[in-house]
């Protein structure tokens, strides 16, 4: 019996098993996407700010897994690529408000392959070879369509990547001299970033283990503690902080949140390597809630989805309430969990699609957005396991940088929702799918206790 369940979980895998949980949150997560890393929208946050709560803060990261002494070229936005940060505001699932990014470089030296010259002191230094700035427009949409638009910012710098102590001796100085207020008394930041997400690659992708179960596996091991493979790693953050009062609707708190990213729909390649990019934009990349075209949505269809707009997420419905993610977690553990079911999940078309009633509900229209009750104040002492350990302002609420989403998403497709929510809501709360996680709970860097809130990246310099 146990071979032959091997043999049915080695066919799934040849046959395009979808990627497992544990996938850092967006990080590569379809095939064509993964040619394409500085358009890749790995992760987004949203929440209350913690020490201005009149405020809220959306943070969307790119491009996936970056090496920190990456260089002679290293990381940075796209000048090619509009990145966007949408809002929908009246509960229908399309966007309302858009923020859109644009950026562009220069190069001051083109006679030289250093980044820099010398040390970078400043934003404005002249031994900084390949300076980037950006522009923040706001788009306001009525019925679907664009009505009016609004220039935030422009020539706003990023800071550099942190390279090393030579080149970037005071890095975080430079860091808050690139967080701007702009239109409207709204904070905005761009540039490199400790990638804030944790989670065990290493173990989750040989046939989906987590270390701290290895001996419940199908194939088991030793119990190990989990490993953070995103450590040591950074990405690039576009951070919003922007007045709740002009994000949300009279009598609508709750808002759905999505960032993306778009290409030119032409592209013409020129002899010098350059490219010359024309026509309209074309999505490549999405995101709201994390991990769903990782866990949810199949191979074939991940290319498609990212493509696709939120409103028309009713048709992946069935992919949430008969999960594949939920048979898998039944094949590998099944031994040492409760029975799951498999079919009829509403309980994760409410968590993912709709927003649950009585915390973030927006409406019975099924979209993937990451909501936000921002009625709902900050908490004084955050529970990486958020609302499954009753602190409400956190995910599925939507996302603080400390949420710990892997075990929360393992626990609730495995119906583990533990007490809180079973007393409150009433959904299953079986054991010890309660206790399901893959051992990794916190970042391996601090987060920052003021906007942009993200960690310091890592130096390349330090790089072992």
């Amino acid at each position: 019996m146990k071979r032959t369940l091997l043999f049915g979980l080695l066919l799934a895998l040849l046959i395009g098993w979808p990627m497992l949980p544990g996938r850092a949150s967006s990080h590569r997560e379809a095939p064509l996407i993964s040619q394409d890393p500085m358009a890749d929208n790995t992760d987004l946050y949203a929440f209350r700010s913690p020490d201005r709560p009149e405020t809220a803060t959306i943070i969307a990261n790119y491009i996936p897994l970056e090496s920190p002494a990456g260089g002679p070229n290293f990381p940075a936005f796209d000048d090619t690529v509009l990145y966007e940060i949408h809002v929908d505001n009246d509960g229908d699932a399309e966007e309302d408000l858009t923020y859109q990014f644009r950026f562009r470089t220069e190069t001051n030296n083109p006679d030289t392959f250093l980044y820099n010259t010398g040390p970078i002191n400043s934003l404005d230094d002249p031994n900084w070879n390949r300076r980037q700035t950006y522009s923040v427009r706001l788009v306001r949409h009525r019925r679907g369509k664009a009505s009016r638009e609004e220039l935030l910012g422009r020539d706003l710098a990023t800071p550099p990547d942190n390279i090393g102590p030579r080149s970037t001796p005071n890095y975080e100085a430079l860091a808050a001299a690139a967080v701007h207020t702009i239109g409207g008394g709204v904070k905005v930041f761009a540039g490199q970033r400790d990638d804030p997400f944790f989670v065990d690659l290493g173990s989750v992708f040989d046939l989906a283990g987590l270390r701290p179960f290895n001996p419940a596996h199908l194939i088991p091991l030793p119990a190990e503690n989990g490993r953070d493979a995103v450590a040591r790693y950074n990405t690039h953050s576009i951070a919003l902080q922007i007045p709740v009062d002009q994000l949300v609707k009279a009598k609508k708190p709750t808002i759905g949140i999505y960032a993306s990213a778009s290409r030119r729909s032409i592209r013409v390649l020129r002899h010098d390597g350059a490219s010359d990019d024309f026509g309209p934009y074309v999505q490549v990349s999405r995101l709201g809630a994390p991990l769903i075209n990782e866990v949810v949505i199949p191979l074939g269809q991940k290319d498609a989805w990212n493509r696709s707009e939120p409103e028309n997420d009713a048709r992946f419905a069935g992919l949430y309430t008969r999960p594949e993610v939920s048979r898998l977690e039944t094949l590998l553990y099944g031994g040492a969990l409760a029975p799951i079911d498999d079919t009829d999940r509403t309980d994760l078309v409410a968590i993912l699609l709709t927003g649950v009633p009585g915390l973030n509900f927006t409406g019975p229209r099924k979209a993937d957005l990451l909501r936000l009750n921002t009625s709902i104040a900050p908490t004084s002492s955050p529970s990486r396991l958020a609302v499954l350990d009753g602190d409400l302002a956190g995910f599925p609420n939507g996302r603080r940088l400390a949420d710990d989403v892997v075990d929360i998403e393992l626990r609730a497709f495995a119906q583990g929702y533990g007490p809180i929510l079973e007393e409150l809501l009433g959904l299953p709360n079986k054991s010890p799918n309660n206790l399901l996680g893959d051992g990794v709970d916190t970042n391996d860097m601090p987060f920052l206790h003021a906007f942009p809130y993200v960690g310091t990246p890592h130096q390349g310099y330090d790089v072992p």
